[in-house]
């Protein structure tokens, strides 16, 4: 077999235009590091559980190598249950680009959603009214001791025609800093894609160099200056956000100290902004005992954090599974890429869409812990849809989404 997989192929400020070339089936994973597109599949297998999910992307990229692919790499979006069947795909044809320059592209946003079919709510799982008696539920077994935190998640669906590329280079627009993707996911027979802009690096690696960016404490941004600095001396300030993030930050370094000689955490978080939220952010890097060990398997060890899960983990795990109401399938997962050197990167799967032929469902979520007030969990919600409400050109419905 021919490889097709060049190392890198460089394009001077050529993201914009090939997102707007993108196809329905092709791959694509932008970070502020480098971007890369795909497509063709050459060689692929399903997997779930953390064990199984590692064992057959380990055998791919060893059946790539052995057919002459030198610079193979895996792509995957797997979700927030690992026990599910998760796509792992070697693609054919790869070309990678370094971080976009922003100068180069146009100001105006590029529409994304089809005029031939006017775009209408269909469903919110669970209702505004539910979500906020799910949150109070949430706040009264964190009282009495179940867990110390529980993100609780929505779900959004549209009637709509998607301009899959228009979206994507609407994303990499307005999102520099995040890690604009998509993947298809071939689900129930059905050709879907998972499109969105994460603002979370869950990990990358790079040699024996390892980074995480956990998120976690959020207020939504304001269109003004002084309000939207008001409102991060506020979070930065404030001892439930700080307690939140604290829980994610801990539970990250814990699980990421086994494989490190060193680890840096730094001992305060700052405020990192997107177009929609502000959010209490700690950049976790560390050295590797050796590089052996993948970016997936790192990736892996530490999903579910408690930024998309809660703490302790299990019983967390358990009242979303009993109460959220709906099946988060890829959201709250991870979506990525390894190669052959276990180098890669791998963001969480939030803001994110699930785009079908004529309709999406969109997704977010909030962290819940001792403090958490049910009608600002949920305007935090809906500002968190607003990220790909936004870039669909669906912003009219907001406000129905409150």
């Amino acid at each position: 077999m021919t490889s097709h997989l060049p190392s890198h192929l460089y394009f001077a400020a050529t993201l914009y235009d090939h997102l707007l070339r993108y196809h329905r089936g092709d791959f694509v994973f932008s970070s502020p590091r480098q971007s890369i597109m795909a497509s063709g599949i050459a060689l692929e297998d399903w997997a779930g559980g953390h064990a199984e999910i590692l064992e057959r992307a380990d055998q791919l990229l060893a059946r790539a190598r052995e057919q002459g692919w030198r610079r193979a790499l895996l792509m995957s979006a797997i979700g927030f249950d690992v026990s599910a069947p998760s796509r792992l795909v070697i693609p054919r044809y790869v070309e990678a680009m370094p971080q976009l320059d922003h100068s180069a592209i146009p100001s105006a946003p590029v529409s994304s959603v089809r005029r031939d079919q006017p775009a209408q709510l269909t469903a919110m799982t669970p209702t505004p009214q539910a979500y906020q008696d799910l949150v109070s539920k949430a706040v009264r077994s964190i009282r009495e001791g179940e867990f110390e935190k529980v993100v609780l998640s929505r779900s959004l669906s549209v009637q709509a025609r998607i301009d899959l590329a228009a979206l994507l280079a609407t994303l990499a627009q307005r999102n520099p800093a995040g890690y604009t993707f998509a993947f298809d996911r071939q689900h129930q027979g059905q050709q879907r894609t998972l499109v969105g802009a994460s603002p979370e690096l869950l990990l990358s690696k790079c040699g024996p160099h390892i980074l995480s960016n956990p998120l976690a404490g959020s207020l939504p941004r304001s269109h003004s200056v002084a309000e939207n600095q008001r409102r991060a001396n506020e979070l930065m300030h404030s001892e439930k956000d700080r307690y939140e993030h604290a829980l994610v930050v801990d539970a990250v370094a814990t699980a990421l100290a086994p494989f490190c000689k060193q680890l840096s955490v730094p001992p305060e978080p700052s405020v990192l902004e997107t177009p929609t939220m502000l959010h209490l952010s700690t950049a976790i890097s560390g050295e590797l005992h050796g590089a052996d060990t993948s970016s997936l398997a790192l990736a892996l060890a530490l999903h579910p954090t408690p930024a998309v899960c809660g703490h302790p983990r299990q019983p967390a795990h358990h009242f979303i599974q009993q109460q959220e109401g709906f099946d988060r399938s890829l959201f709250t997962g991870l979506v990525g890429w390894c190669g052959q050197d276990g180098n890669g990167e791998w963001a969480v799967t939030i803001r994110c869409a699930d785009v079908g032929d004529d309709d999406a469902t969109l997704y977010a979520g909030a962290g819940i812990v001792e403090g958490s007030q049910p009608d600002k969990e949920l305007t935090e919600t809906s500002a968190k849809m607003g990220t790909m409400l936004a870039a669909m050109g669906l912003e009219s419905l907001m406000e129905a989404s409150l």
